[in-house]
């Protein structure tokens, strides 16, 4: 959600944390701002409601900001509304700390009346006024020993960027429960909460962990633990390039990283088959311990879920096992039956969504073994997990997941495969049409780009619709979950998915004369008893929009306004397939209704609070 960088090194500060800023914007925001600090200038700050670029117009005006150290911060509302006052870096009352926070302080209230007994007045109505205020309170010329006493006091989820006039020439990181990384280079050091905002300065970084407090200058970097005790940290190497992260000439992100995704999903798959078995990179899931699980927990929120809906029918299909698909924001509220013999698949893109990580560690506390599928090499919940399988994907910038999204679809069949495999619920004859079709989905992924216009000019003449309606069976109703997510995302209509024999249980009833319908029927067991559903919508004056697999096109014309056609496959890949014609649709209505397309109002990226 929100983005921190911040900058100790010998250049100017300002066009560097601006510059981080900017490649943090994918994670939504409603306000921005930078602190820098001068030798003869003190602690300026500027900071305003909007975009990155109005706060670099207002840096300008102001003539620059001289200093070579320094806080910057993108703010999405929590405690407040967008405003210039509520935005982020937040200054103690004497002006000599400045404060940047990802996150929510619980008991920012108790501590805020503490404050104000003691003749502090507070000018923002933001949670992360307090840090600065009670840092002030507790300085005594010891600007560590005051970190850790406010950490000790604040509870919640934070990652903090301090800077104190007092002793200019480092920064203090500290957080827990929300993700930042430390980026290393010759002369200078970077905190940030993503990769992205450092990879354009260096490749090395390393993870702070809940509870560390780092210290940085231009030429060293201290991290300890909440005592003050020296940790020694393990650097990482980013291995993508910074063209990775850029736009490439294409007009959006998400267009981009829709046209990746037969790249991404070969790099995941490709190093996972060997000679035609699949290989499960760190991960053992022997017989034995397949045979004797009492069940499968998937565990996931947003478009993670969708896939989660849709490995309940391969894993249920292939194992033979009880799959219970949880959402992470309810799973550990729900007393959930957890044992030793409970398996729980985890699937974040960002792997620091804080409601799976606190369904993770629930799923834990109770005894399950916990599988993750993340896309961030070293976030939390890769670190807290007992095994960790990549997606491989890349950096995925714009904020509704495309790319991210259908490598963790590739990697739940290479689960289901391998899994399937060990048990022997899978004939060898199936088991080696399954990997070999696996093999070839990059190829087909590329074949349904190919109808990029089609879906364009679809979008046009439907682009206009008011509500829209996904209806589905089996795979196909969960891929629709993932198609009305995606529209009403990125266009602001208003869009839901159903299981399409549920419509005569009530939602039939919305359905009038002009209403779209999205109809998917790619699932051939149950092609038939979902073209009677659309025959019922359409004699209610519905228009219809057909999504099916080859060989089906002509029975569903028949029924339908428009038709679209996936290649022919395996089963087992149609979610995979079904779901760009989907995204692609989502795209060009958004496109046609003028939207930001990868800054969507009020969403972000990564989820770091409850």
């Amino acid at each position: 959600m929100c983005g921190i960088v911040g900058f100790a090194g010998k250049e100017e500060a300002a066009p560097i944390l601006l510059d981080g800023l900017r490649r943090l914007e994918y994670r939504g925001y409603d306000s921005a701002g930078v602190a820098v600090y001068h030798p003869e200038r003190g602690l300026q700050v500027i900071k305003t409601k909007g975009r990155i670029q109005a706060l670099a117009n207002q840096v300008e005006a102001a003539g620059g900001m001289p200093g070579s150290i320094g806080l910057g911060h993108t703010r999405w509302a929590t405690h407040g509304e967008p405003s210039d006052v509520n935005s982020h870096p937040h200054m103690s009352q004497n002006g000599r700390i400045a404060v940047v926070h990802n996150g929510i302080i619980e008991n920012y209230a108790e501590i805020k009346e503490f404050l104000q007994s003691t003749g502090v007045h507070f000018v923002s109505q933001t949670d992360t006024e307090v840090v600065a205020q009670l840092l002030e309170y507790y300085y005594d010329g010891n600007i560590l020993d005051a970190v850790t006493k406010v950490l000790h006091r604040i509870q919640g989820a934070y990652a903090l960027g301090i800077l104190c006039a007092d002793c200019p020439d480092r920064l203090i990181a500290a957080r827990k429960d929300s993700p930042l990384i430390l980026g290393f280079g010759e002369g200078f050091h970077l905190m940030a909460s993503d990769v992205t905002a450092v990879i354009r300065h260096t490749r090395e970084v390393c993870y702070l962990d809940d509870g560390e407090i780092a210290e940085l200058t231009p030429d060293h970097c201290w991290v300890y633990d909440a005592y003050l005790r020296p940790v020694e940290k393990k650097h990482h190497q980013v291995d993508w390039e910074i063209s990775a992260a850029e736009k490439g000439g294409y007009e959006h992100f998400m267009l981009k990283e829709i046209l990746e995704q037969p790249k991404a999903v070969r790099d995941t798959i490709s190093p996972r088959i060997q000679n035609g078995e699949v290989v499960l990179d760190g991960v053992e899931l022997d017989a034995d311990y397949l045979h004797g699980l009492d069940k499968i927990y998937v565990i996931a929120c947003g478009s993670s879920y969708h896939v989660g809906v849709a490995a309940k029918y391969i894993l249920e299909k292939l194992l033979r096992k009880p799959v219970e698909v949880a959402l992470a924001s309810e799973f550990r509220y729900c007393d959930p039956i957890v044992s030793s013999r409970t398996l729980a698949l985890v699937i974040s893109q960002s792997g620091e969504t804080i409601d799976t990580l606190a369904a993770l560690r629930e799923a834990r506390r109770r005894g399950a073994r916990v599988l993750s599928v993340v896309n961030v090499v070293g976030s939390t919940i890769a670190r807290e997990s007992d095994e960790v399988l990549y997606t491989w994907a890349g950096p995925e910038i714009a904020v509704a997941t495309t790319k991210a999204y259908s490598t963790q679809l590739a990697l739940v069949d290479l689960i289901a495969l391998y899994a399937a495999r060990q048990m022997g619920t899978i004939p060898d004859a199936e088991y080696a049409a399954a990997v070999a079709a696996l093999e070839g989905l990059p190829e087909l992924l590329e074949k349904v780009l190919e109808q990029r216009e089609q879906i364009q000019y679809l979008a046009s003449l439907y682009f206009n619709h008011p509500s829209v309606f996904f209806i589905g069976r089996n795979l196909d109703y969960a891929v629709g979950l993932e198609g009305s997510l995606k529209l009403k995302e990125i266009s602001y209509l208003h869009s839901e998915a159903y299981a399409a024999g549920e419509l005569k249980h009530g939602t039939i009833s919305l359905i009038e004369n002009g209403t779209l319908v999205v109809a998917l029927a790619g699932y051939a067991p149950l092609f038939e008893k979902t073209m009677s559903n659309v025959v019922e919508v359409k004699s209610r004056g519905a228009d219809v929009l057909g999504l099916t697999m080859e060989g089906f096109e002509k029975p569903m014309s028949e029924a339908v306004n428009h038709t679209l056609a996936v290649p022919a496959a395996h089963p087992m890949l149609l979610p995979s397939l079904e779901v760009v014609p989907m995204q692609l649709f989502a795209y060009y209505v958004a496109l046609m209704h003028g939207c930001d397309i990868d800054k969507p109002r009020n969403l972000a990226k990564s989820v770091t609070v409850e």
